[in-house]
Order: C-alpha cells, then structure tokens, then sequence
C-alpha cells in the first residue's frame, strides 16, 4: 500500500525549481511519484507518493540539494 504526504518547500520560483526538485526527490528509494504546486513567492507544496513513510531527513537532504529548503510548517 502506498503513502501519499506532501511538503512545503520555500524558495521556489520557476519552472526549473519544479524540475530540480522533481528530479532529486524521485531519487528517493521507495518514491513513486513527485507532483509540485509552485507558489511563488511562498511555500509550494511537493506531494510524494512513496511505497512507505519517507524519513524526512532524506526528503530533506533531497530538497536541499535542489537548492531550496523545507517550510517550517508542511
């Protein structure tokens, strides 16, 4: 059974954030699928199916190896 969770991510603005941020979050083992919401100029969501529980240190560390950042609030 899958799991679906999003995230807020900070810093977004562009078509190529959603691209960098699909691309690292889908290297994620056990992730299915990436789809983002990108709000510009606030928190965008990033919604990840994953087959469990993805541990947000490696949702984290994806995330900032795109170049942005985890909101405080998800």
């Amino acid at each position: 059974m899958s799991t679906t969770t999003t995230y807020a991510v900070d810093g977004m603005t562009c078509n190529h954030c959603v691209l960098a941020v699909t691309e690292e979050m889908q290297l994620i083992p056990g992730a299915e699928s990436v789809t983002v919401h990108l709000v510009t100029g606030g928190a965008s969501q990033v919604t990840v199916t994953s087959e469990t529980l993805l541990d947000r240190s490696l949702v984290a560390a994806a995330i900032e190896e795109a170049g942005y950042q985890l909101a405080a609030v998800a």
